[in-house]
């Protein structure tokens, strides 16, 4: 009987388990989607064929070869496929005549005609538009008249630049197949590692945001708004970047250990100045990390300029690093998926058990959620305001070594495109969990990675892709949307309480 009661008790505590992890993960997936969704109109309504389909603009029907200017003429196959030969009254009509263009408003009969020059009957409209071939009348359709137009239009739109979004970040899974099935035939793996490339870029664009969403969320469980994630991210570059270049004769395992360290230790010293700022006189972390921000910029750009550019260029850039300082790459070309993934990932292992399972991390939480309590029960609020700084920095500082080692292999002035600063949107996404965190970062690397293909196969604006973050993330930062876009039940328990810097003011 006890054996029985202690085997439902477990699957009780199992079912609860995954409960939770459903009713966290439901709201944020939720939000993803709703993003996608309001990401498809903005593609939609940034369309010139979608705008067009829905104006009252006429086109002239391009004969084929000719050069097609997009604002007053149409070739015959796009002609074909958004405006059907049909006319209506109200529908504005294009007529060819000669060398001349005739634009006229149809109206329903012949009595009806006010202006002989601006329109035309039905009947006559319909007669000239018999047939739509190349130089004939072109007809322009508003939404109200034919929507079913502008929605075929829309739909198009957003499907072409979210396949292309899909197969740029994770590739087509009939090259995949076709490149696995070659490799178990002939053991050449070239096709399959071309056909694996996307995945590969996602996950390398995913690495450093995980490091620094990793240390964006450690600060935020420890009651800190660490915004100064980008300026340790240079310094740790930096860092990491002096070691791979200066030392050439150390064996590779112990060079790069060494640079990663560095990096570490550079983003560290980066973050613990505005930490102990804070624990010492009360200096808010914002306003420190933003100023150490413009600090390391300057202090990168002098360097770059100065002591560390590399002889005989004119440029602002490092000498390049030693081979020995590579973080490997196991797969070979095209793939360029390196350590640096394997690492954010122990990482993200290493933030969670601190956090979950050290009597640091209890520490850290503790003096986040409440540091009166924590004083009370014993607890040193200031040494903990400075631990948590310095680790964040250090993880913000292996994002900037991560780069500069795996990928760039030296130092440029503007290496990153904002790591630090996406890592706020990254922490709060993820709910400040490693997991959620790592999820998210993947998320943003598959979008970062997949832009690149949307611009140049579906034509949309690459911005289309900071937009859709931005639309995700203003779902996930108010569930109370999603919940009643979709009618959701709140529950009590989902652990849906986002952890950030207590107010402004403390």
């Amino acid at each position: 009987m006890a054996q029985t009661e202690k085997k439902q008790s477990s699957s009780n505590k199992k079912k609860s388990f995954w409960r939770q992890a459903f009713n966290a993960m439901l709201v944020p997936v939720l939000a993803v989607i709703t993003g996608l969704i309001a990401g498809g109109f903005v593609i939609a309504m940034s369309d010139p064929v979608v705008l067009r389909s829905i104006a009252p603009n006429p086109w002239h029907v391009a004969a084929e070869g000719e050069a097609v200017d997009p604002s007053i003429a149409i070739d015959l196959e796009t002609a074909l496929q958004y405006h059907p030969n049909e006319v209506d009254v109200g529908d504005y009509a294009v007529f060819k005549r000669g060398t001349g263009v005739l634009f006229r408003e149809i109206v329903e009969s012949q009595d009806q005609i006010e202006d002989k020059d601006k329109q035309i009957d039905l009947e006559r409209a319909q007669r000239r538009s018999a047939t739509l071939d190349t130089g004939n009348a072109g007809i322009s359709l508003t939404f109200s008249d034919r929507p079913l137009f502008a929605f075929q239009a829309a739909w198009r739109s957003v499907a072409d630049a979210y396949r292309a979004l899909f197969l740029g970040s994770l590739g087509s899974p009939v090259q995949i197949a076709e490149g696995w099935q070659l490799y178990r035939k002939t053991g050449d793996s070239q096709a399959l590692r071309n056909a694996l490339r996307p995945i590969s870029e996602s996950l390398v664009t995913s690495i450093p945001y995980v490091f620094a969403g990793l240390a964006v969320a450690l600060g935020f469980r420890a009651g800190l708004f660490n915004i100064g994630a980008e300026g340790q991210i240079f310094i740790g570059a930096t860092f990491a970047a002096y070691i791979g270049y200066s030392f050439t004769s150390l064996p590779p395992v112990l060079h790069v250990t060494l640079a990663i360290i560095a990096g570490a230790i550079g983003g560290a010293a980066w973050g613990i100045i505005p930490g102990w700022l804070k624990a010492k006189t009360g200096a808010h972390e914002v306003i420190n990390t933003i100023m150490m921000n413009y600090i390391a910029f300057r202090v990168v750009s002098w360097l770059l300029r100065g002591p560390m550019q590399r002889p005989g260029s004119g440029k602002p850039v490092s000498p390049v690093i030693a081979e020995s300082a590579y973080l490997p790459q196991f797969f070979g070309a095209p793939l360029r998926i390196h350590a640096g993934f394997f690492l954010a990932i122990a990482a993200a292992i290493f933030v969670w058990w601190l956090l979950f399972k050290t009597t640091i991390g209890f520490e850290l939480r503790t003096v986040g959620s409440n540091p009166n309590a924590a004083k009370y029960s014993g607890m040193s609020v200031s040494r903990n305001i400075i631990v948590a700084m310095g680790l964040s920095g250090a993880l913000a500082g292996l994002a900037g070594a991560s780069e500069v080692l795996g990928l760039n292999h030296y130092l440029a002035e503007a290496f990153s495109p904002g790591y630090g600063f996406d890592s706020i949107a990254l922490a709060l996404l993820g709910k400040s969990h490693p997991l959620g965190v790592v999820l998210a970062a993947l998320l943003f690397g598959t979008l970062r990675s997949g832009a690149t293909s949307m611009q140049s196969l579906a034509q949309v604006p690459i911005d289309i892709i900071t937009m859709i973050q931005a639309l995700v993330i203003v779902f996930i930062a108010a569930p109370e949307i999603i919940r009643w876009l979709y009618r959701l039940r709140k529950v009590e328990d989902e652990g849906e309480k986002t952890i950030f810097a207590r107010g402004w003011g403390s």
